[in-house]
């Protein structure tokens, strides 16, 4: 598993906007993103709704406040255990009626776990919302699961597993690489679990875990496409507003200790054809510092490294990519990335594939200095001026994708973010200076908030030691 979502083997939620619009240089910063109307219902189930009456269609979300992160010790890869379970039918709802009837109308669904929240959507005509809002209504409350359901899907997920990590080199360094990163953040297991812990999961833990977390009080509705909010309100107050509101429980991001040292995590593996080298280092997010007392630092840093980052690692005229690809001829592939919609610290990424005959050792030396260079001596005003440009162009074509403002929308409220977040990250965006930037990136280049991978393929030498 190379990312902290797991989708359930269908197409992927997230849009990856690499189009860059350099002609965009009108776009106003202060311009807002989706224009949502938004509504609470009296039992906590927040409500945002996107018009977008270009076609009669509709995508529906709902987005639940808990993930991987919130697992009991013992338990972990139960919010993706039971994401497969919400597929198993009510007290009225047949297993395998959902998903046959949003077949039948030419529709499409998906569901994804996440460390920080977990997701069910229907994309689908807008003659058939209120069905999808009836059939999603009724098993955030109504859920029904038999022993012999729990054992069919164990087995299901533990195949998702073998083939998505297990026989995935990449996914198994990336386990390790987390487990040495977080020190105390529930991030350090992985979204689908150990595979001994999966195998202990009982049908009470399943279903406590769900009347727990699975309430309007924990929950978010995005609705875009070819509706308003005057027609949704009555529609979400006949089925989601007759749920009891629920009881969330008690629950606190576990906070980072003080990191002392860089780690270093390596495989070696015959299934590996090229070598990669990668290092994450412990950023802050929007919501949350690196270690305890630091929250308040987080979103003052999260723009800045947005533009750092582009800079840094976002594509063909980065400085890693110019420097390591096009001048010295050492990778045929070098980037960064960094996302802050997270509820505990985030990652940042900067990776590198090296050319033939090009060891890993040389590939970090080359990153490191780049990292040097940049530290050293700042970006330029060119550089920050390209990157807020790009980043305000991302935003204009997201405002073309019903799944992108859906899962942006139900994403940053899931974290206990606003739609005002979202609304102003393009004047945040471009109120980013040339020397927060630099600060910025500053900050977080720490070793000892580290750990840098290398992936190759098994070697005599290397079985030996």
């Amino acid at each position: 598993m190379v990312m902290p979502i797991m989708p359930c083997a269908k197409a992927s939620l997230r849009i990856l906007i690499l189009s860059l619009a350099a002609a965009l240089w009108w776009w106003d910063a202060r311009a807002q993103v989706f224009e949502p109307d938004t509504f609470t219902l009296d039992n906590g189930l927040r409500v945002v709704v996107v018009s977008d009456h270009r076609v009669p269609v509709v995508t529906h979300m709902v987005w639940y406040g808990v993930g991987a992160a919130h697992e009991p010790p013992g338990l972990s890869g139960i919010a993706h255990f039971l994401e497969h379970m919400m597929f198993k039918g009510t007290e009225t709802v047949e297993p395998g009626v959902f998903s046959r009837e949003v077949a039948r109308i030419g529709g499409r669904e998906n569901a994804f776990t996440s460390y920080d929240f977990t997701g069910y959507f229907q994309t689908v005509s807008r003659d058939y919302l209120e069905m999808v809002m009836r059939l999603e209504a009724d098993r955030m409350t109504n859920l029904t699961i038999t022993p012999e359901q729990v054992e069919v899907e164990r087995q299901v997920i533990l195949e998702e597993r073998r083939q998505r990590v297990d026989n995935n080199p990449p996914a198994i360094l990336a386990e390790l690489a987390d487990a040495a990163l977080f020190l105390n953040a529930p991030y350090r297991r992985p979204v689908i679990g150990w595979e001994h812990e999966i195998e202990a999961i009982s049908r009470d833990d399943l279903l406590a875990f769900y009347r727990d977390w699975y309430s309007p009080a924990n929950a978010v509705l995005v609705v875009v496409g070819d509706i308003t909010a005057d027609d949704l309100r009555p529609m979400a107050e006949r089925h989601y507003g007759i749920i009891p509101s629920g009881d969330v429980p008690a629950w606190q991001f576990p906070q980072e200790p003080p990191h002392a040292g860089p780690r270093h995590a390596e495989l070696f593996d015959e299934r590996v054809q090229e070598p990669v080298w990668s290092r994450t280092y412990l950023v802050p997010s929007y919501r949350s510092g690196v270690s305890a007392g630091e929250a308040a630092a987080s979103e003052r840093l999260a723009y800045p490294l947005q533009v750092a980052v582009r800079i840094l690692g976002g594509g063909p005229t980065s400085r890693l990519y110019q420097r390591l690809v096009v001048q010295d001829g050492l990778a045929v592939t070098a980037g960064a990335f960094y996302s802050p919609t997270v509820l505990g610290p985030a990652r940042f990424v900067v990776h590198a594939r090296p050319r033939p005959g090009v060891t890993l050792e040389q590939i970090e030396a080359a990153v490191e200095a780049v990292l040097a260079e940049i530290l050293d001596s700042g970006f330029t005003e060119v550089e920050v001026d390209r990157a807020k440009r790009r980043l305000l162009a991302d935003a204009v074509f997201a405002r073309d994708s019903a799944d992108t403002a859906a899962q942006v929308l139900g994403q940053t409220l899931a974290i206990g973010l606003s739609v005002e977040d979202v609304e102003a990250w393009p004047e945040r965006i471009g109120r980013v200076t040339l020397e927060e930037a630099g600060a910025a990136l500053g900050v977080v280049i720490d070793r000892n908030r580290s750990v840098t991978t290398w992936l190759r393929p098994a070697s005599g030498s290397a079985a030996a030691l």
